[in-house]
């Protein structure tokens, strides 16, 4: 299988790990309830995105060669494998549509407000079949680059808005938005799921790390790096906008960046966010449809994932046209079936795995030591 041929390094990892982290979740509002001290809850729930990601981990070191839906099998049996599968398959399909959607909305009230969704969406997807026809090492090749991009493009912005003067310190304060058990709930499970809980989807390019002993440091150094990341972009989102303004902007970020006019003279650096959310949804929605490639072609048996290329782009492309008749039901969604199916695969599925399989390696250490006996 190509796939199975292909390795990655650590440092390619990382850099597609926080480009996938950032996705839309840099432009958009994160949280189930936009609030005050978002860039709060982002640092709470860095704690249960590593205890989460060591269970993933957990798994992966216990079946390091196999993908999700294959060490599935090998724990709850054929029988179950095959629904559990198609499940998470159909899960990575609407979420790989819903960033490709996103970004394609964002795009239209920035600046294309002209041009059909469909020809945007399609743009991208082309570009994606084409990469993901390389390969997954051709992509982590590519993240390894453009990290550095997302990086210099961050510093330059924050720099601008900075030297703008529009940033107002007394923005932040109260410190926790006036309610501390709203900054827990927005960390958990919102932030918690997402971004971090959509890390689940690299259960299937684990298996090509060169070195498999440091896939754990290499998912905690992404987590901690894209956490503290996403939390300075909300607060200083936070500083320059204030809370009514910031809570209630769809695109907050390029809401920030439109205010930015150092000396009449640097201004309009929209293109800055729309740069990123173009590089960051990319490799995001990349990531996905690898992850749908590999599991489809486990399932089916396909040994050469590139055959699965267009056929995977084609199915989100017109998913993330179908998926929702408006942006604003595109964010209901977002907020209620998105979320729960999220909740299942990323959390729900990935414990009942790791319980089931340490009773059976329980069970099996019982008999052993009864054999022996």
């Amino acid at each position: 299988m190509q796939g199975n041929q292909q390795t990655v390094s650590s440092r390619q990892l990382i850099a597609l790990m926080i480009l996938f982290e950032f996705g839309t979740a840099i432009v958009v509002h994160i949280g189930l309830a936009s609030n005050h001290a978002t860039w709060l809850s982002v640092l709470l729930a860095i704690p249960g995105a590593l205890l989460l990601y060591s269970v993933y981990l957990y798994l992966h070191q216990q079946y390091p060669e196999l993908i999700v839906s294959a060490y599935i099998r090998k724990i709850v049996g054929p029988i179950l494998a095959w629904p559990i599968s198609l499940f998470i398959l159909a899960y990575f399909i609407y979420n790989a549509s819903r960033n490709l959607r996103e970004a394609g909305d964002l795009l239209i009230a920035s600046a294309y407000d002209e041009t059909p969704l469909f020809i945007i969406n399609a743009t991208m997807v082309l570009v994606m079949i084409y990469v993901l026809g390389k390969g997954i090492e051709v992509i982590c090749r590519l993240a390894q680059v453009y990290v550095y991009v997302i990086i210099i493009l961050g510093i330059f912005g924050l720099l601008a808005v900075f030297f703008s003067g529009e940033v107002e310190l007394s923005n932040i304060f109260p410190i926790n938005g006036g309610s501390w058990q709203n900054v827990v709930k927005t960390a958990y499970p919102s932030i918690l799921l997402f971004p971090f809980g959509e890390l689940f989807a690299f259960s299937t390019v684990l298996p090509h790390l060169k070195d498999k002993k440091k896939a754990g440091k290499t998912g905690m150094v992404a987590i901690l790096f894209s956490g503290f990341v996403l939390s300075l972009t909300q607060a200083v989102q936070l500083l320059v906008l204030g809370d009514s303004i910031y809570i209630r902007s769809t695109f907050s970020l390029l809401t920030m960046i439109s205010v930015v006019n150092i000396a009449n003279f640097l201004q309009r650096l929209d293109a800055i966010v729309m740069l990123t959310l173009i590089i960051c949804v990319f490799f995001k929605m990349s990531l996905y449809s690898y992850a749908i490639m590999a599991i489809w072609g486990d399932l089916f048996r396909i040994h050469t994932l590139a055959k699965l290329a267009a056929p995977v782009g084609i199915v989100v492309l017109f998913m993330s046209i179908f998926s929702a008749w408006s942006f604003p039901e595109h964010v209901s969604e977002g907020q209620t079936s998105s979320m729960l199916m999220l909740f299942i695969v990323t959390v729900a599925l990935p414990l009942l795995l790791l319980l089931v399989h340490l009773a059976k390696k329980t069970f099996r250490q019982l008999r052993e030591a009864g054999h022996n006996d």
